[in-house]
């Protein structure tokens, strides 16, 4: 789903507007006790590394080689767990163009748009808190959402809320490209959007929108009363026992990590976008992880592991989206011929986290590099790629918007 990730940023200039108001209202909800389950063993591995049939592995070597060469991508982990049949590990390319340091599979990554799997996971905790319902309005909760009054939690985490993205505002790039080492607040970010007319009539249609999930983050803090990445961490990595994965409070980057590489700047030059400050995707699209975390992350979200059965069944309640044939969208998820998960983007690095349920497999796929190739996110092209030949009926398919 092309800029599902924290949205590709459009690349037309005008002069930087004066930002609208935007204030919370005061909570009237007391937080209840977490009932967050805790995971206490890691994802069994159904066979030994390289487990695969060696012809398979051949064959994947040669289709993940091809497209990294093709689309210009310096470097990329693949890892896939298969289970009855084995599972793949491999990386290959550059972590580094100036040091040539290889990729390797313990590198940390940036993983934009996957941010929004763990931000609405927070959220639906409150729903199973009872402290929030997803068919209130957001105007319950926060003022100053245009048309707030008739926009719901549930269109909001499903993309149907016909908010503006803020990311797509010409005035919000030039801030960004300008200084992407800046800060910028949830309130900055959504003011930018605000300034623009609603798209379309709230649950009219579907249109991604990173402005739709900053909202459900300033919700999750106020209901949670505490900042995001403390919530998240506390309620959602902590109890999923993802010991690598960050919710950032401004350019941090734990090493290892791979350098990583953007055309998204004011000049369209090839640029280092490694220490860009991710504050501009926050809720949407800010996080940190590793190959590891994201693996068992997939069967986390994709199963409910966290929340109660009913409210992952509203979860997995997946919106046809027009223009992408099998595809659809949930509550901060979405689904492409039998996948479920998510794909993450932002300049510099791109990631795909899917889990197949029917055939209790994985695939977590990390580069370096968010440059298009001809027009399609080179994350897609490698997922493409390995879905045929692994599982030639469930082919990971995600047309680029226009």
């Amino acid at each position: 789903m092309r800029r599902a990730p924290a949205c590709r940023l459009a690349t037309v200039l005008f002069a930087l507007s004066a930002l609208v108001p935007f204030t919370l209202t005061v909570p009237s909800a007391q937080a209840g006790p977490p009932t967050t389950a805790v995971i206490t063993a890691d994802p069994p591995d159904d066979c030994p590394p390289d487990g695969l049939d060696p012809a398979l592995v051949a064959r994947l070597d040669e289709a993940i080689e091809k497209t990294r060469q093709v689309a210009g991508v310096p470097g990329v982990t693949v890892g896939l767990w298969l289970p009855g049949r084995g599972s793949y590990v491999r990386s290959t390319g550059v972590a580094d163009k100036a040091t040539g340091a290889p990729m390797t599979p313990d590198l940390n990554m940036r993983i934009g748009s996957e941010t929004k799997t763990f931000t609405v996971t927070a959220l639906l905790e409150l729903v199973d808190d009872g402290l929030i319902g997803l068919d209130d309005p957001i105007s319950a909760y926060l003022d100053g959402v245009p048309d707030g009054e008739h926009i719901t939690i549930r269109q909001l985490a499903e993309m149907r809320s016909g908010l503006f993205s803020y990311t797509a505002d010409p005035d919000f790039v030039n801030a960004l490209l300008s200084d992407p080492t800046r800060p910028f607040t949830p309130e900055e970010l959504l003011a930018y959007g605000f300034r623009h007319p609603n798209v379309f009539a709230p649950g009219a249609r579907f249109q991604y929108s990173n402005t739709n999930t900053v909202l459900l983050g300033l919700v999750v803090e106020k209901l949670g009363r505490m900042p995001l990445a403390d919530f998240v961490h506390k309620r959602v990595t902590g109890p999923a026992r993802l010991h690598h994965t960050l919710f950032p409070r401004g350019a941090e980057f734990p090493e290892p990590h791979a350098h990583g590489y953007t055309d998204q700047t004011l000049s369209g030059d090839v640029a280092d976008a490694t220490d860009w400050n991710p504050s501009w995707g926050w809720a949407a699209g800010a996080m940190i992880s590793d190959l590891h975390d994201l693996r068992r992350w997939a069967k986390v979200v994709a199963t409910g592991t966290l929340l109660s059965p009913a409210t992952q069944a509203e979860r997995e309640k997946f919106v046809p989206v027009p223009g992408f044939d099998g595809a659809g969208y949930g509550l901060g998820l979405f689904r492409t011929h039998g996948w479920v998960g998510h794909n993450g983007s932002l300049p510099g690095y791109e990631s795909v986290t899917m889990y197949l349920p029917e055939q209790d497999a994985t695939m977590v796929i990390l580069l370096n590099t968010d440059i298009l190739h001809e027009g399609n996110e080179p994350s897609t092209l490698f997922a493409e790629a390995i879905t045929s030949i692994v599982t030639p009926d469930n082919v990971y398919q995600l047309p680029a918007e226009g």
